[in-house]
C-alpha cells in the first residue's frame, strides 16, 4: 500500500434500482476505504440521458443509506461535468494523441460485417487515424478517437485477478467525444476518477477489458492510473448468471421482504470474501479485517437460505423495542387496523419469544397475530380437531384453577399448569395442545407458559372460557 490516501468510489448508472451486485460493490469499496482510514465517494454516472431517471437516483441513494454505507463529501453527478470531459478530449486532439474520424455509422457497420466474414476483429480499423483531415466529407460531424498504442502490451496488476496482460493490437481507437460533442463513458470515467483522486477502482470483473482501454487513456494523458481490483460476479445457486429468479432484486425489495441491513451487509460481505471460517461478522469486525487479498477469483453463489439464516441471527440480536417499532406497522397492515394500547404492550412482552423463531420481519409480525385475535377466537380447521368435548371440559376446569392464582408469572403459571395436568392424570403436552388452541386458534405459538404471561390474566382466562363454553 502506498502512502497516498485511499479514496474509493461507487459509481452506479441510474438506469435502474440498486441491485444486489451493485450493493456488494458499494460495500467492498466502503469497507476498503474505512479499513484504511480513507474516503468512500459516490458518483452517479448519469450520462445516458435517455435511460437515467430521478426515481432510480433516489432509489440508489435511499438503498445506500438504508444499508448504512455513508459516503464522504457531496455526490458527484457525471453529466454535470461533461464540459470538463470534452476539454480533455480536445486537449488530446491538440497534442496529436487523438484524431477526428469522419466514418459514418453505415460505413462502420459495413466495416464490421466484412471483418466478421473474414474472421477478423470487428474493432475499428483506424481508417482515419493517419488520414489528412482535408479529405473529410462535407457536412459530416466527426467523432474524436484516441490514438491507442498498436504495438506492445498493456499490463494491469489487478489486486484480485493478478497480472492481466492485453496485447495492444486488440485495443482499437476508442471514441472519446461523439459527433454531437458529448463525451463517452470511457472518457468520463477516466477524467472523473483522476479529478476525484480515486486511488482504487473496485468493481465487477465484467469491467476488466475496460481497464486495459482506460489504462491506455491514462498513459496518453500522462496521468497515473488508480489501482484496479476486479471482483468476481455473483451467480445463482445453479452457477448461472444471477437473475430475478435467483433473487437478483433491488435493495428496496429486500428491505420490504423484512431483511435487516446488518444481515444483508454480512451476507454480501461473504459473497466472494472470507475470513477463515467466520460466518457471523459484525460491521466493526468487517472494517477491521477487510482486505482485497481475501477476495476470491471465482464467482460467488447467491443462497437465499443462507441469507434467511443470517437474518434470523440478526433479528434475534436486535433489542426488543427496536423490533416492536419495525414489526408493528407490518402487523397493523396485516390486520388492517391500529393496535390498541393493550395489544402494543402484549407485542412488546411477546418479542423475546417471537424473535427466536422468525427469519424476516413479516414472519415476525405474522407470528404476533395471536395477540390481536378478536374473541371468541375461531380456530383453524387443524387446530379445531384438538378440541373435543373432553378437551373443552378440561379447559373449563383449567380456567378455574388459573383464576385462583394470586401470582401471574411464568414460573407460577408453569407450576399451576403442571399441577393441573397431574391432577387430571394427563400428560402436560396433551393439556398444552388444547390450551394453545384456546389462546391462539393455532397449533403453533410461543411456549405455553410465556403465552399466558404475554396475554395476561384477564385476556388468557377470557379466551380459555370462550373455548370451554
Amino acid at each position: 500500500m502506498s502512502d497516498s490516501p485511499v479514496v474509493t468510489r461507487f459509481a452506479p448508472s441510474p438506469t435502474g434500482f440498486l441491485h444486489i451486485g451493485g450493493a456488494r460493490t458499494a460495500l467492498f469499496n466502503w469497507l476498503f476505504a474505512r479499513h484504511h482510514g480513507g474516503r468512500f465517494t459516490l458518483r452517479i454516472e448519469d450520462t445516458d440521458r435517455a435511460r437515467s431517471t430521478d426515481a432510480a437516483i433516489a432509489a440508489i441513494l435511499d438503498g445506500l443509506q438504508w444499508l448504512g454505507l455513508d459516503w464522504d463529501g457531496e455526490t458527484v453527478y457525471q453529466f454535470a461535468r461533461a464540459k470538463r470531459h470534452a476539454v480533455v478530449a480536445q486537449d488530446l486532439l491538440a497534442a496529436g494523441l487523438a484524431y477526428h474520424c469522419y466514418a459514418s455509422p453505415e460505413e462502420l457497420a459495413a466495416m464490421r460485417e466484412q471483418a466478421r466474414r473474414e474472421g477478423r476483429s470487428t474493432g475499428y480499423d483506424g481508417r482515419w487515424r493517419d488520414r489528412d483531415p482535408a479529405e473529410a466529407p462535407a457536412g459530416v460531424d466527426p467523432v474524436i478517437r484516441l490514438k491507442a498504442p498498436r504495438d506492445g502490451e498493456t499490463v494491469i496488476d489487478d489486486l484480485v485477478q493478478g497480472q492481466v496482460t492485453v496485447a495492444n493490437r486488440q485495443l482499437d481507437d476508442m471514441v472519446l467525444l461523439r459527433a454531437d460533442g458529448t463525451p463517452t463513458y470511457m472518457l468520463s470515467v477516466v477524467v472523473d476518477d483522476h479529478d476525484m483522486a480515486i486511488s482504487h477502482v473496485i468493481r465487477g470483473d465484467d469491467h476488466l477489458t475496460n481497464a486495459a482501454r482506460q489504462t491506455s487513456l491514462y498513459a496518453a494523458l500522462g496521468w497515473v492510473p488508480p489501482k484496479f481490483a476486479h471482483i468476481p460476479l455473483i451467480h445463482g445457486p445453479d452457477g448461472a448468471k444471477l437473475s430475478k429468479r435467483h433473487g437478483a432484486l433491488g435493495i428496496e425489495a429486500y428491505r420490504d421482504l423484512g431483511y435487516l441491513p446488518e444481515a444483508l451487509r454480512n451476507y454480501l460481505l461473504r459473497l466472494g470474501w472470507s475470513h477463515g471460517d467466520d460466518e457471523i461478522i459484525s460491521t466493526e469486525q468487517a472494517t477491521a479485517w477487510f482486505d482485497l487479498a481475501a477476495v476470491g477469483k471465482a464467482a460467488a453463489r447467491f443462497d437465499m437460505a443462507k441469507l434467511d439464516s443470517l437474518n434470523s441471527h440478526y433479528i434475534n440480536a436486535r433489542p426488543n423495542d427496536e423490533l416492536v417499532t419495525l414489526s408493528q406497522p407490518i402487523l397493523e397492515s396485516l390486520i388492517d387496523r391500529t393496535l390498541n394500547e393493550a395489544e402494543t404492550d402484549r407485542l412488546s412482552r411477546a418479542m423475546v419469544e417471537l424473535k427466536q423463531r422468525a427469519k424476516t420481519l413479516p414472519e415476525l409480525a405474522e407470528k404476533a397475530r395471536f395477540i390481536t385475535r378478536a374473541r371468541p377466537i375461531e380456530p383453524t380447521p387443524k387446530a379445531a380437531k384438538l378440541l373435543d368435548s373432553d378437551a373443552r371440559a378440561r379447559l373449563g376446569r383449567l380456567a378455574d384453577s388459573l383464576d385462583a392464582l394470586s401470582d401471574w408469572t411464568v414460573d407460577a403459571l408453569e407450576a399451576a399448569v403442571r399441577g393441573f395436568a397431574a391432577a387430571e392424570d394427563m400428560k402436560l403436552g396433551k393439556i398444552a395442545q388444547s390450551l394453545r388452541v384456546a389462546l391462539t386458534g393455532e397449533t403453533a405459538s410461543p411456549g405455553i407458559f410465556a403465552l399466558l404471561d404475554i396475554l395476561g390474566r384477564s385476556e388468557s382466562i377470557g379466551r380459555i372460557r370462550d373455548t370451554a363454553d
